[in-house]
């Protein structure tokens, strides 16, 4: 299956680019941003929107059309979660059948990141666009240790309450700082011989599986992610491990 991004009528290849230029708003700047757009191989391009934004710096908005397409049934994406996700009451019902205890879940946004959204959408008891959170699980005992909260602590914290899995939140993620906390992570974890005692998931608007697994995690959960996405990975996995052992 072919597939074209379109606007007013299907497969025109219609594409809406907005950026910024370190130069001023008018005229020549956006003459510049026409033939930017053009040099990134659309044609029939408009600019239809400028603004000044500082001294010397200006944003645009540009419409083009492209020939380019894709074939969507060649494209293969690895999700964290099967097919089969587990409702708030089907996950709580496994965890007593299969399981018999609660399950320990810490959560934090670690590194300098002061932003909560992200891990209080999966951990509040009240969740996010109507999909509850972990804390309302009974038979799960989860601790949200908010934000800007250090690797070396959030490990402390998991060790100490003797959690069954670990969530990283990362929302900023200018010049890859994501990245390098998330790393970091993996590797302390690793120094202190505990990276296999703990199902350990990573979670953010810029944060897909295939990222997290590449950095040593277990699972990653992105956009559309919501609290029963991770509480059906973390059960799984742990009676994957129950079953092996």
């Amino acid at each position: 299956m072919i597939i074209r991004p379109y606007g007013d009528t299907l497969d025109d290849g219609a594409v809406q680019l907005s950026f910024t230029l370190p130069v001023p708003d008018g005229p020549k700047g956006r003459e510049a941003a026409r033939l930017f757009v053009e040099k990134l191989g659309f044609k029939h391009v408009d600019v239809v929107h400028s603004t000044a934004l500082s001294s010397g710096f200006s944003m645009y908005v540009a419409y083009g059309k492209t020939e380019t397409s894709v074939d969507y049934a060649a494209i293969q994406v690895e999700e964290a979660t099967g097919a089969k996700v587990y409702t708030m009451d089907e996950a709580n019902a496994v965890i007593r059948e299969k399981l018999g205890r609660k399950v320990v879940v810490v959560g934090a946004c670690t590194g300098f990141d002061a932003h909560t959204v992200g891990i209080d959408a999966i951990m509040n008891m009240k969740g996010y666009n109507h999909h509850f959170g972990l804390e309302r699980y009974p038979e799960l005992e989860t601790f949200n240790l908010g934000a800007q909260v250090p690797n070396e602590k959030l490990i402390d914290y998991a060790v100490k309450v003797n959690a069954d899995a670990i969530l990283v939140s990362q929302v900023v993620t200018q010049k890859d700082v994501h990245i390098q906390n998330m790393t970091e992570f993996i590797e302390l974890l690793q120094a202190r011989g505990l990276r296999e005692r703990f199902i350990v998931c990573a979670g953010g608007t810029r944060i897909g599986n295939k990222l997290a697994v590449e950095l040593g995690y277990d699972g990653g959960f992105g956009k559309g992610s919501y609290a029963e996405h991770v509480a059906t990975f973390i059960i799984d996995r742990l009676i994957e491990r129950k079953t092996v052992h």
